[in-house]
């Protein structure tokens, strides 16, 4: 009797023990997202610096840094109108330490310009936090001949094939931008692709490149003189510069070329760290020294939820697709 009733307590110690360790098991998940961050985040901006992206990544690191209490680098790896930098991401480990900064097109364009990528951006990334919505604004270099938007029009229908507009690649929204104002205005100049926005615009102001569809990063430029605005590629007029008309007040009706740029994680990121990261990043977006910056890009803060952001992106990849499959643009 004795020996049972010691095989019944040394049970009961199994037991617990057992359900100590289960309960223990159970909590390890949580203990570890309530210690995220404990060390340095990177952000992955997939263009060169100077463009947009980059601007705006640096834009968000610093305050996004104080409120989580680590570093925040940020890493430029331009190339392949964006998917060198997406497909590092793609493939980094998903704990919440390494973060993509891109613009939409690398989601909503790339699949369909590039007949095999080295991921699949909807399985293989997961959106954070959509970050701006960027206007694109023609400009042109000084002496051009047309001081207006309906004079340039009419310029490349008198010019076909004479005039050269460069892009940050094929594909981006500055490129589609060109091709969808070739395509409604029945005119034809030649793209001219570059490795980011920052290097087309340095060929636009030495005069070897007729004009540009900027995503905003010419705006001092153009505030000084070196360059001259004619129209914005958005289907409203930008605050920034309000008496500049839009291409669908200039007879290119419809004619809208915004993308939104943001964040993104690898596939597989606790769900807790995305909405941390969500509500850290949409709050900074809030703060006037954001908006400021954003807005001297000519762009808008864009807060959104993971889901309105990747809603957007499937919205946007049906309205690029049909100038891509239209223009027969390829990546590769």
């Amino acid at each position: 009797m004795q020996a049972a009733t010691t095989r019944i307590r040394w049970s009961r110690r199994g037991g617990l023990a057992a359900c100590a360790a289960l309960l223990l098991g159970l909590g390890a998940p949580l203990a570890l997202a309530q210690a995220w961050p404990s060390k340095p985040i990177r952000i992955v901006v997939n263009f060169p610096p100077g463009g947009a992206a980059d601007v705006i990544a640096r834009a968000v690191a610093a305050p996004l840094s104080e409120s989580l209490g680590q570093t925040v680098v940020v890493e430029n790896r331009g190339g392949s109108g964006g998917n060198l930098g997406g497909d590092a991401v793609a493939k980094s480990a998903p704990d919440g330490y390494t973060l993509l900064m891109s613009s939409g097109g690398m989601v909503s364009v790339n699949p369909h310009i590039y007949s095999k990528m080295p991921f699949d951006p909807i399985k293989d990334l997961t959106p954070v936090a959509a970050a701006a919505r960027v206007l694109v604004f023609l400009v042109v270099k000084p002496e051009y001949p047309a001081n207006n938007a309906r004079a340039f029009l009419d310029d490349l229908k008198k010019n076909p094939g004479k005039r050269s507009f460069g892009s940050p690649g094929n594909g981006s929204s500055p490129h589609l931008a060109g091709e969808m104002m070739k395509s409604q205005a029945g005119v034809f100049a030649v793209h001219v692709p570059y490795r980011g926005a920052a290097p087309a615009l340095t060929d636009l102001l030495a005069g070897q490149l007729d004009f540009l569809f900027d995503p905003g990063i010419a705006i001092s430029h153009v505030k000084a003189g070196r360059l001259k605005m004619l129209a914005v590629g958005s289907p409203q007029r930008s605050p920034l510069f309000p008496d500049v008309p839009t291409l669908d007040e200039v007879g290119l009706k419809g004619f809208d070329a915004d993308t939104v740029f943001g964040f993104y994680a690898p596939a597989g990121t606790p769900g807790d760290v995305i909405a941390r990261l969500n509500g850290e990043i949409n709050r900074i977006l809030g703060t006037p020294a954001l908006r400021d910056r954003i807005g001297a890009l000519g762009g808008e803060p864009a807060p959104m939820s993971p889901t309105q952001f990747a809603a957007k992106a499937a919205q946007d990849s049906q309205r690029f697709g049909a100038i891509i499959r239209e223009r027969k643009i390829r990546g590769d």
